[in-house]
């Protein structure tokens, strides 16, 4: 089956076309054969890649007023003959739609074909992720007015992995009606993510899902950790909402609530402005002030520049304070994942991460921790370290792939 798979977000549409079935799961022998992303959705300049297998890639900025446009201009360089993407001659040759969803609230727990009520069900999800699910409809609604039932959508939700925590895992200590009434509670995201870096453990060690006790680290833009416990996510450092847990790019992570009540009795602005700040201007940006890419923060560092030190050292302790907490939940573990651009590609803060846990049972190989990068799927650790360090790359979109084939085809997800 060859699966559209779309990613949109408020201003962007991120896509790829991924060729794969329910006889290549177990080969890994899926292949992607076009990717793209059109940003500044909305603005006479949106920025439009797209790339196909053995094609040279298009680069150029048009005019994109809204999510419909952009997914009109994708199937017109689809269907351009200049293109020649294999396999794919027309939007007849795409059999199925996958759209990642970010909050599916406690009504999704596995993926699901697309209908009305499913449609109502991720609306009335909205005003848990306002940034998100109003994003991912607007892909949903623009694929069904240009391609009506003829090709079937799936949505796939990022925190539906996490719905196996126990409730006092997820549940948050204030009066149980706010959860009753408001669904107030722990969701966690990143699941694609978190899920993916299990299963290609799993397959790498030749080992069943009831073995996999790990926790992994999808440390990005955006961070969380995770705490498998037989394959299943018992908890995570995501919350309500993606601002709770690890520091990461922009938002905060953990910090007192009072701070907000606390900021707005100094006149720092509004409620909403004091979230626009915790969310886009904290985080590495906010305490550096120069950039929330690592590897700007790094450069900074080693000139010596102090703020640029301090961000890296709080991102690295609050890894640190979430692996300790799930080595205790998990008691003990078999393996720490990373994953995501940081974790696949900074050398200096895995070792910043894992030095100092070798009493835990941790102990990082320098030289193989070196070697990690570019994408390379790696164990990291001593040969006598008690818990294994890898690094495996992430792969949503494969993910999101392989699911819509499931729920298209009605077999039940064994991962």
């Amino acid at each position: 089956m060859n699966v559209f798979v779309l990613n949109c977000g408020s201003s962007s549409v991120k896509f790829q076309i991924i060729n794969t079935d329910l006889e290549m799961f177990d080969t890994d022998s899926d292949r992607r054969v076009a990717k793209g992303l059109i940003e500044r959705v909305g603005k006479d300049d949106a920025i439009i890649n797209f790339e196909a297998d053995g094609q040279p890639p298009v680069k150029t900025t048009e005019p994109i007023h809204d999510h419909r446009q952009a997914i009109l201009r994708i199937k017109k360089w689809m269907e351009d003959p200049a293109t020649k993407i294999n396999g794919i001659h027309s939007w007849d040759d795409i059999h199925a739609i996958g759209h990642r969803v970010v909050h599916g609230g406690e009504k999704f727990t596995k993926s699901v074909k697309i209908d009305k009520e499913v449609l109502a069900q991720i609306e009335e999800c909205s005003d848990l992720a306002p940034l998100h699910n109003p994003a991912n409809l607007k892909g949903i609604n623009a694929c069904s007015e240009i391609f009506g039932d003829r090709i079937p959508q799936v949505a796939v939700f990022d925190t539906s992995f996490h719905s196996t925590m126990p409730e006092e895992a997820y549940m948050y200590a204030i009066p149980l009606d706010y959860y009753e009434k408001y669904k107030v509670r722990r969701y966690g995201f990143h699941g694609t993510s978190h899920r993916y870096v299990a299963y290609r453990y799993r397959k790498l060690l030749g080992i069943p899902k009831e073995k996999v006790n790990i926790i992994t680290l999808h440390l990005g833009n955006g961070c969380s950790a995770a705490a498998l416990r037989k394959g299943e996510s018992i908890n995570t450092s995501m919350g309500l909402t993606p601002l709770e847990g690890l520091v990461m790019g922009t938002r905060s992570g953990d910090l007192d609530p009072a701070v907000i009540e606390y900021l707005y009795n100094k006149g720092t602005g509004s409620v909403a402005d004091i979230f626009n700040m915790l969310n886009k201007k904290s985080g590495v940006l906010g305490v550096s002030g120069l950039s929330n890419d690592m590897r700007d923060l790094e450069k900074a560092a080693k000139e010596g520049n102090h703020r640029a030190q301090l961000a890296l050292k709080m991102f690295a302790l609050r890894v640190k304070k979430y692996i300790g907490a799930y080595l205790a939940e998990l008691n003990g573990a078999e393996a720490i994942i990373f994953t995501a651009g940081i974790g696949e590609n900074s050398v200096l803060m895995r070792k910043m991460i894992c030095n100092g846990l070798e009493n835990l049972g941790i102990e990082l190989d320098e030289e193989l921790n070196k070697q990690a990068v570019g994408g390379k799927c790696l164990k990291i650790s001593k040969a006598g370290s008690r818990i294994a360090v890898w690094v495996i790359p992430t792969n949503e979109e494969l993910l999101l792939a392989r699911d819509t084939v499931r729920v298209v085809r009605d077999v039940p997800r064994n991962w």
